[in-house]
């Protein structure tokens, strides 16, 4: 399986808290903690995700 390239969320703190996100799985988004890169990775489907985050608006 293909690596996941995170990016971090331009809502950080200046201490590196916040999540990461990767979208270049085809029908994946993956999300971490930033302060954790080996931990966990939550896996959603796209339509998921999308619906969250209109959630946040």
């Amino acid at each position: 399986m293909p690596e996941f390239n995170f990016t971090k969320s331009s809502y950080g703190t200046p201490s590196n808290e916040c999540l990461e996100v990767a979208r270049n799985i085809l029908g994946t988004i993956a999300i971490r903690d930033s302060k954790t890169p080996g931990g966990p990775i939550l896996r959603l489907a796209p339509t998921t995700w999308t619906r969250f985050t209109a959630t946040l608006h």
